[in-house]
Parts: structure tokens; sequence; C-alpha cells
């Protein structure tokens, strides 16, 4: 039996290019090219019935490391707290005030970018900050 080495983390959201480019921002990400056969996304967006168009973004590490991010339109909106989230590593190996800063300093650049600060958690040995994207789902600034 051969491992998994590839996955990619699918979101769920009203508005998959807003919530792309969105995470392209957040994670220096760039819009993955459009489906084989098409030269840009409204290429593809113009061979789709008017109800599907729109329906699905995505994006990708320009490194080639990270995973995909797929984004489809889903009629129901966000009610619950997620149960996958992502957190991003933005303190890591940095302690006590230097991290702290680290994750403040990110905090700022993503509030403009219509990212929600939630709640700072921080104990004796760990920090991080709970945030929410554009259509409410939670991450971490870890």
């Amino acid at each position: 039996m051969s491992s998994i080495k590839q996955f990619q983390v699918t979101f769920d959201c009203a508005e998959p290019e807003r919530v792309a480019r969105f995470w392209c921002e957040v994670l220096g990400y760039v819009v993955s090219p459009p489906p084989k056969g098409f030269d840009t996304w409204d290429d593809f967006d113009r061979s789709r019935p008017p109800e599907d168009q729109g329906s699905w973004f995505a994006c990708s590490d320009p490194s080639g490391v990270g995973p995909r991010l797929f984004f489809q339109r889903v009629p129901e909106g966000k009610v619950v707290k997620n149960r996958v989230h992502l957190d991003v590593r933005v303190g890591t190996g940095l302690v006590g005030e230097e991290r702290l800063a680290a994750l403040e300093a990110e905090c700022a650049r993503l509030v403009p970018l219509g990212a929600v600060r939630v709640r700072l958690l921080l104990d004796d040995n760990d920090s991080c900050i709970v945030m929410q994207d554009i259509e409410g789902n939670e991450f971490c600034l870890d």
C-alpha cells in the first residue's frame, strides 16, 4: 500500500474566487491556472452554464510545497465552528513577547484584508490569535 503524498484543502463558501484571493494574500499563494483548454478563468466560466459560473476556484503554493486550496460554492452559510481549520505559522520558534509581537503584526496585516480578530489565547508557554476569514471560517495565527 503506497502512502498519499499530496492533498488539497477544500473550503465550502459562498464566493469561491473572493475567498481564494483572500487566502492567496494570507499565505503568499497564487491563483491556480484555469482548467486545461482555457487561457483564463473568465474563459472557463463563460463556457459553463450560468448557474455553474464562479462555482469553484483554486490557489496554490508557488513553491509547490504547500497543499492546493480549493474553494467550492455551497448554498448554505456557515452555521457552527469549523471542525478543521488552518494554523498560519507566523511565530514558529519564537517565545514570549517576541512571539506575541509577530502574531500581532500578522493580525494587523490581515484585518485590512477582511479578517476578523476573535481572541488571543495566551498561557505561560504559548500564544495564538484566533481569527476568522472573510466568510467567518476560523483560523489561527500560531
